[in-house]
């Protein structure tokens, strides 16, 4: 069994640092101050900002990690591999489309889109067990709560999509750090074989 390279540690722990930095610093930059629970993270790097290229940084950061961990994670089944790295790439997309200053991007919406959905599914096709599908239905269960709150123009948009991209964000770390540790040979065998990985 391949074993995870320090890189990918390395990268996956980044990962959640881009994110809530990234939100964290950018937020703090905006004059007046910033609801993080009724505001989104785009809105921190939407034309018109204040020191948008934080939160632009932390967003192409984060979906750079994504790649590399998608890269290094080689315990995993190919197809939760390049679903995590489609997650990502999808996620530096968000960052190159921002948001207009009025109006919407429909880059922007199709790149976070399919970034929260690739996010959530990868564990599940990653690994044949109870625990990474829970984790899937977990992650769709939160953005299906930020879908709810953003069409239904809710009062915690902003919270119900950091809840989302912080739990996306830590996945990828749990995982790569759960396949440094060496599996007894009964645990081999319930990955999804080599050949469909």
């Amino acid at each position: 069994m391949q074993r995870v390279p320090w890189w990918a540690v390395v990268s996956a722990t980044c990962a959640p640092i881009f994110a809530v930095g990234g939100w964290t610093v950018a937020a703090g930059r905006q004059p007046g101050g910033f609801d993080s629970v009724t505001h989104t993270i785009s809105a921190l790097a939407a034309r018109g900002a204040t020191d948008r290229w934080i939160m632009t940084a932390g967003l192409a950061g984060l979906g750079c990690c994504h790649v590399l961990t998608s890269l290094g994670l080689r315990p995993a089944a190919r197809p939760g591999r390049l679903v995590l790295l489609v997650g990502g790439v999808a996620t530096v997309l968000v960052a190159a489309f921002p948001q207009p200053v009025v109006g919407s991007s429909t880059a922007h919406v199709w790149a976070a889109a399919t970034g929260f959905v690739s996010l959530s599914v990868w564990p599940a096709l990653a690994w044949r067990r109870a625990a990474t599908l829970a984790a899937t239905i977990l992650l769709l269960g939160i953005v299906g709560w930020f879908a709810a709150e953003l069409f239904g123009e809710g009062g915690l948009i902003g919270l119900s999509e950091r809840f989302a991209v912080g739990s996306q964000a830590l996945c990828p770390l749990v995982a790569v750090l759960l396949a440094r540790r060496r599996l007894p040979a009964n645990e081999v065998d319930s990955r999804i074989p080599a050949s469909a990985g």
